[in-house]
Order: structure tokens, then sequence, then C-alpha cells
């Protein structure tokens, strides 16, 4: 059995669209929120089971990708986030880089010789990776309208990712995968799916439209953190928030935190667009944290350490 693991935002998805446009099949799929992570955890496999993961920490999955080797089942990794110590087995085949300037579709996207390019700079634009968007998309000719078409759907595909549970979501990921796979070409998806399309959009201005209402609640010259209210559209919109204060705000870290459902913070941290450096670090001290140098987050903060997060985030980016 082909076993399919991705994460949930947009370059979990648009990684899985390419492998899937060149190489077919029939495929049993893992996913969840963007923060569910731990996607390896519960996966029962049998021997000579073939499984792909795309965009999740190596480093979080570690001891569950061991049980799966042994368990017999192929594995085909590929990530940029935090990934640890790399096991080495026969299984095991690995495309691992977590340099700040790349996501996992980018790295599809070598692996597959550019082929379905225009999903990985869709990929990249979801990740704020706007510099490495728009150089991929150099050797695509898209006019200019064009290469904001790919942002749209990128900002908008990665937007639907967020939330503490599936039910926050406009779309599960699997079934917006299921959308989206037919097409090779974004630009067909958009024509052909304007409903879809049209309420990702809809959902993502109206839901941006309430953040912009929200004051810092702490913020220095190098640090800004916002606490968002307890509502679904608040779940839904922290992890672009925290994007689009980047891009206003280069030199400044951003910290946007959000009500979960165990009565604590979901964290998303962006690292200064100008030294994307050390949101995995910061995050990582923290008991659920995790993810990459530019861009990380904690899926659960007590409230009582909100003056220890704070604390930690100024001095890391002071």
């Amino acid at each position: 059995m082909q076993i399919d693991i991705f994460n949930g935002d947009a370059d979990g998805i648009c990684a899985l669209v390419q492998l899937r446009l060149a190489q077919p099949a029939q495929s049993r799929l893992v996913t969840g929120v963007k923060r569910d992570i731990q996607l390896l955890k519960d996966l029962i496999v049998q021997k000579n089971d073939s499984v792909t993961v795309l965009d999740i920490s190596l480093k979080k999955n570690h001891i569950a990708l061991d049980r799966i080797l042994r368990q017999g089942a192929t594995v085909f990794y590929v990530d940029h986030h935090e990934s640890g110590d790399i096991p080495q087995h026969p299984n095991l085949k690995t495309i691992i880089n977590t340099a700040a300037n790349t996501c996992t579709s980018l790295l599809v996207d070598q692996y597959l010789g550019g082929k379905y390019r225009a999903w990985a700079v869709t990929a990249a634009f979801g990740d704020n990776l706007i510099d490495s968007a728009e150089q991929a998309a150099q050797s695509l000719s898209l006019s200019d309208y064009q290469l904001q078409q790919l942002k749209n759907l990128g900002i908008y595909i990665n937007y639907n990712g967020y939330g503490n549970c599936i039910s926050d979501l406009h779309f599960a990921p699997d079934a917006l995968y299921r959308e989206l796979v037919p097409y090779s070409s974004p630009f067909d998806f958009i024509v052909d799916n304007q409903i879809i399309y049209e309420q990702l959009l809809t959902g993502y201005k109206d839901d941006m439209s309430h953040a912009r209402n929200i004051k810092p609640e702490y913020q220095t010259a190098t640090v800004s953190v916002y606490i968002l209210p307890d509502a679904f559209w608040a779940r839904r919109i922290s992890g672009v928030f925290g994007n689009q204060l980047a891009n206003e705000s280069p030199t400044r870290a951003h910290a946007v935190l959000s009500y979960n459902s165990q009565g604590g913070y979901q964290v998303s941290v962006r690292a200064p667009i100008a030294n994307k450096v050390g949101a995995d670090e910061l995050c990582s001290s923290f008991a659920t944290g995790g993810g990459r140098k530019g861009a990380a987050g904690v899926n659960h903060l007590p409230l009582a350490e909100l003056p220890i997060f704070i604390a930690a985030f100024a001095k890391k980016y002071t």
C-alpha cells in the first residue's frame, strides 16, 4: 500500500500534488491541521508498504519512523524542519534541507526537475518565502498578474491549514488536496474551481480584517507580541497574520498567540525577514515547540508561562 503523509499547509499539500502528478498512485492520505506534526505516531504499516512523508519534522517523528522501518516499510522523507539525527537504513530515502530560504515543495521541485514548478512557487509564497518563490518563478516567464495569482493561492491554501482542529478550517487538508491534484497547473485550478477559490479568498480577507484591529500586547524595536481573542477566525489567521506582520516590519521578530483547546496559547513565531534565524531554537526550548529557522511555533504554552515566553523571545532577538 502507498501511504502519503503530509502537513496540512500549502507546502505539504503542494509538495504532494507535485509528486502525485509525476508519480500517480492510489494512496491512503494521512494529514491534519498545520500544527498536527506528529503524524507518524499512530501510523500502522505492513511489511512492504511504501510511505511518503512531506513537510513534517523528522526530529518530532524519529521514534515512530524507527518503528515503521523496523516493520518493513520503505520511506521517502522530504522536509525542511529540524531533523535531528537522520536514521541510516536501507529502506529510508531522505531529502532534508533546513536552510531558511527553502521549503519542502521547492525540494520536491528540484527532485522532479522542475516539472510542476508553478505548484512549488505557490507553496513557497504560502510559506512566506517571497524571494525564493520569485527566483523559482523566473524560469516560468510569468506576468506580474500571474505571479500575483500564485502568491494569493499559496497564501489562501496556507491560511486554510491553521486551526486547533479540522472543524476550524474551511476545507479539510486531504479534501483540498484532492481538489488540487487533478491540475498540472495552479492557473487551471483557479479557473475551474472559482467557488473553492472564492471561499478561501473571502475567508482570508474577513479574518484578516478582524486581526487588523488587534494591538500588540508587548512591543520593542526588535520584537512584538500579539494576543488574539478566543475565536474561530483568530485560530485560522494566526500564521498568515504573523507572515503579514513580518513582511511589514522586516527587521522585527513577531509572535502571534491564539487560545487553544487545552486552555493555553498556541504560538506562531516569525523571525525578522532581514535575519531569518532562531525561531526553531526559541520554540524548541518549550515542551511542544518546533519549526524552522525563519518560522516556528509552540502548540501549547500554559497561560502562566506567557511572561517566560516573552522574556525568552525578547532576549533571543535583542
